[in-house]
């Protein structure tokens, strides 16, 4: 049945994708929110783990595909999708937010999420210019995103819910989120499938390198369940939910998909290409948010409409350059 669906011409696949992202993107936002209020933790924090692993798993799916393959075209190809991805996550994401609105109140708690991005993109960085994330790197990633996991819920658990928290369709029911939320992780899982496949299909017939793939629609694809649980998210007026989703998916994307990948694989190599232009987009995007946070300013609608115009301008720089 999987088959058959993923022979489909490309733009059905493309268009069913869609329908899938935002469907599955309106459960695991309204699972989150349940679950946010039953286990007395902040909305920042519920966007931070639960929602950003489940909008993750497309990244997770594709470079685990990639590391499989021992081919390192594909490698480079699911490298460039993490990294477009985090450019994604903080220009188009996080920028669509700002500009309905939802990044007037970060919340309590962002500042700790800022510095996480900043410190993951640095070791992202230095994984770069080595050329490599060796087995042992990737475990040592994955169990630093664990241990920060535990503080932040830690934190939070003190901070208890700050704000009050809309009815959600699925009541007050537990059990009941926890279906929604796996129900919605899934969808979104094979909406970003079908839709990758979909978009690649299309791409490669029209001749384009699969780097530029990779950055592009791959990673554009990949970024599109954060797009929707972010929107979501923000038209409901749960700030705290957008914006730790964002912030949660980078750092999941480099210590949780390189890591895991990495351990998986006994190691990755990693092409020097990124070091020409992509890996500076992602410390400078990273930065610019990070430093926007930390200093409490305000990142109005203005701002927001500047860094999806920002992320467009850099789709066209990897298509004429």
């Amino acid at each position: 049945m999987f088959n058959f669906i993923l022979n489909l011409p490309d733009l059905i696949l493309v268009l069913l994708g869609f329908i899938l992202l935002i469907s599955g993107g309106e459960s695991v936002v309204q699972g989150a929110i349940t679950l946010a209020r039953k286990i007395n933790v902040s909305p920042l924090l519920i966007g931070f783990t639960i929602v950003a692993v489940g909008t993750s798993l497309p990244e997770l799916a594709v470079t685990i595909k990639a590391v499989s393959s021992n081919s390192q075209e594909l490698v480079d190809l699911a490298v460039g999708g993490v990294l477009g991805s985090n450019v994604a996550n903080i220009m188009l994401v996080l920028g669509t937010a700002a500009m309905l609105g939802a990044c007037d109140e970060p919340g309590l708690g962002i500042k700790k999420d800022a510095i996480a991005v900043m410190v993951a993109s640095a070791i992202l960085l230095i994984t770069v210019m080595q050329g490599e994330i060796s087995g042992l790197i990737g475990t040592l990633m994955l169990l630093s995103l664990i241990f920060y996991y535990i503080y932040s819920y830690n934190y939070s658990k003190k901070l208890g819910l700050e704000e009050e928290i809309d009815e959600t369709w699925i009541g007050e029911n537990m059990i009941l989120a926890i279906i929604i939320t796996v129900i919605g992780g899934i969808m979104i899982f094979l909406g970003a499938e079908f839709l990758i496949e979909g978009a690649t299909g299309i791409a490669n017939s029209m001749g384009i390198s699969e780097t530029i793939v990779g950055l592009s629609v791959i990673a554009l694809g990949t970024s599109l369940p954060e797009l929707a649980v972010t929107i979501i998210a923000a038209v409901r007026g749960h700030e705290g939910v957008a914006i730790g989703n964002v912030l949660g998916s980078n750092v999941i994307n480099i210590l949780g998909i390189l890591g895991v990948s990495s351990a998986y694989a006994g190691g990755i190599d990693i092409s020097n290409e990124f070091l020409g232009r992509d890996i500076w987009v992602v410390l400078i995007t990273s930065g610019l948010i990070a430093a926007m946070l930390l200093g409490e300013r305000r990142i109005g609608k203005r701002m927001g409409a500047t860094m999806v115009a920002g992320y467009l301008f850099y789709m066209i720089l990897l298509y004429t350059i």
